[in-house]
């Protein structure tokens, strides 16, 4: 007879922290800028990929920050965020709101939400949220956002990352 009684705990990973995140990078997702504006208003942005929705009804979206992160405070304490998809032709965006020590919005073109976050010009969509809810687990925290508004632009062909890198060209 097969035991279907739950184990107490998972059991301890049979693989390196490289090779999870090399596993990891073979599932392709769309690539976004998450940015707010911080208490003291200034305006904070970072390049992730891990977004998903979550519920139609009410709209939800979530993604994820490591606890590390020097913007944790700020996203953790804001009430708003926006979410930016990035489309095709914006990969030099990406890499610029990824890399550090630098004015990640030089040259950036935007326009404030309604909860103060920079919606990034050209983007292919964006997503403007309320900072529902955050959930930590491991070394990141979970934020649910309630999305009050969005945008997209019609047509627009999405910028994809797939095992460490970026791809444009890409039949749809």
């Amino acid at each position: 007879m097969l035991s279907t009684a739950r184990p107490p705990q998972a059991l301890p990973p049979s693989f390196s922290p490289s090779q999870f995140r090399q596993a990891l990078g073979m599932f392709a997702t769309g690539v976004t800028i998450v940015t707010a504006r911080a208490a003291n208003g200034s305006f904070i942005g970072l390049t992730a990929n891990s977004f998903n929705s979550v519920s139609l009804s009410p709209p939800l979206v979530l993604w994820s920050l490591a606890r590390s992160a020097a913007s944790m405070a700020a996203f953790s304490a804001g009430s708003h965020y926006a979410i930016n998809i990035l489309g095709a032709d914006q990969q030099d965006l990406a890499k610029q709101f990824a890399a550090q020590d630098v004015d990640r919005f030089s040259g950036v073109a935007f326009s404030t939400g309604a909860g103060g976050a920079p919606l990034l010009q050209g983007a292919a969509a964006t997503f403007e949220c309320f900072n529902r809810s955050r959930y930590e687990e491991g070394d990141h925290v979970i934020f649910v956002g309630e999305v009050e508004a969005c945008t997209h632009r019609i047509g627009a062909s999405p910028l994809l990352f797939h095992g460490g890198k970026f791809y444009a060209e890409h039949p749809l």
